[in-house]
This record gives structure tokens, C-alpha cells and sequence, in this order.
């Protein structure tokens, strides 16, 4: 049998096989976000990143993701896009927020983007919050296509609400 690098059998009890990207990176998050509550940051505004990330597989212009199993976001920052299944429907929106291209942030407990720049609020299917900031319009939504188990978003075909508001609308998947 071929040895393990990664596995030490000289262990006390401390040793273990190297975690997952995505375990490692969600660890490495509630480290940081709880390093922030210790040195003040309120607990609301530390825990209010991001909470998945992800990385779909590009083939030219087009992404495609597994369609989330539950409601939440996932963001894909290699690729710009956040991926959001929301009651019912998976949605695929660009990573900035629309007002100045500052990157969104997602607040898990409050179930909505947040802009950290000017304070614009957007309901999980991207909606502008009024008066919430400075922004003036809904997030900006990719075209998204169910492709089996999973979705493609189309990163040639952004739409804004005001702009091309059927497009925009139609811009979703429904799962169940």
C-alpha cells in the first residue's frame, strides 16, 4: 500500500486529513468574522459576508452551476456572478451593486444584498430596497437557463431592470 503524504500515523490525537476547499474557506470566514467581533465590529455587520462561495465551470461566454439544494447565496468571484435560489427560483446577478460597481455583500440572518459603500439593500431576487442608499435600480440579472441538474448563466446577456425590464423579468429559473 502507497503511504499518504498528507497522513501522519506518528499522530497524538492532533492530526487529521486536509479539509476540503470549501470546508477550509467556510472555517477560514467564521475565523475572521469572529476575530472582528472581538475587536468590536458587531456581530450583525461580521457575520454579513458572504457565507458560499463557489466556482462554476466556464466554457467560453456561458457558467454553469449546480443548482443550489436550498434557499441561499453563492458567490462565484472568479466569475463575477452571485448564484441565489430563492423561493423557488435561481436567479444569477452580477457580483457589484449597480450604483457605483462596489461588490455586494450577502446578510444571511437579514436575507438580502447589502452595498457596504452607500448602504443600498436588495431582496434576495435582487430587487432594490427604496431608500435604503444610493442606488436607483434592481441588480443587474444574467440570463440563466436550466441545463438538467443544473443552470447556465450566460455571461454575454446582463439585463437592468430599467432597461430591459421584460428580459429582466424572464431572467430566472423555477425549481421546486
Amino acid at each position: 500500500m502507497t503511504p499518504d503524504p498528507n497522513h501522519n500515523e506518528d499522530c497524538t490525537g492532533a492530526c487529521s486529513l486536509p479539509a476540503s476547499r470549501r470546508h477550509f474557506l467556510r472555517q477560514s470566514f467564521l475565523t475572521v468574522a469572529a476575530a472582528l467581533v472581538a475587536v468590536g465590529m458587531p456581530d450583525s455587520a461580521a457575520f454579513a459576508m458572504p457565507l458560499e462561495f463557489t466556482e462554476g465551470e466556464r466554457r467560453s461566454d456561458t457558467v454553469t452551476y449546480a443548482i443550489p439544494a436550498a434557499d441561499g447565496a453563492q458567490i462565484d468571484k472568479k466569475n463575477e456572478v452571485i448564484l441565489v435560489r430563492w423561493q423557488g427560483a435561481v436567479y444569477a446577478f452580477n457580483l457589484s451593486c449597480p450604483h457605483q460597481n462596489t461588490v455586494l455583500k450577502w446578510d444571511d440572518k437579514g436575507k438580502a444584498f447589502n452595498c457596504p459603500k452607500h448602504h443600498s439593500k436588495f431582496k434576495p431576487d435582487g430587487v432594490y430596497v427604496e431608500d435604503s442608499g444610493r442606488a436607483t435600480r434592481n441588480m443587474d440579472r444574467f440570463a440563466v437557463a436550466r441545463d438538467g441538474v443544473n443552470v447556465s448563466v450566460d455571461l454575454e446577456k446582463l439585463y437592468e431592470a430599467d432597461k430591459d425590464e421584460a428580459e429582466w423579468t424572464a431572467a430566472l429559473v423555477k425549481v421546486v
